[in-house]
């Protein structure tokens, strides 16, 4: 633990930011997962691909992932939709 009071809220503020972001990569990897392994439905899948575009652009957006794993995900699921 730190011993400073500015290291100490740095510390604070890492745990929080490591929760949030914790969180935001699990959100990503389970839309992507279930939208691989959505039903048949045209439109259920559609929504489902929303998702999973929505969570990847937020995650680029506070810089976990990098835009061109983004890009590739969606260019890979939707192939994957197409195929079906």
């Amino acid at each position: 633990m730190a011993n400073h009071k500015s290291a100490k809220k740095r510390y604070k503020q890492a745990l929080k930011r490591n929760e949030v972001n914790r969180s935001l990569l699990s959100k990503v990897k389970n839309n992507i997962f279930h939208s691989l392994v959505a039903s048949k439905k045209s439109d259920e899948i559609q929504k489902s691909f929303g998702f999973v575009n929505s969570a990847l652009a937020k995650a680029v957006k506070k810089g976990l992932i990098k835009k061109e794993f983004a890009s590739r995900k969606l260019s890979s699921l939707s192939n994957t939709i197409n195929k079906k």
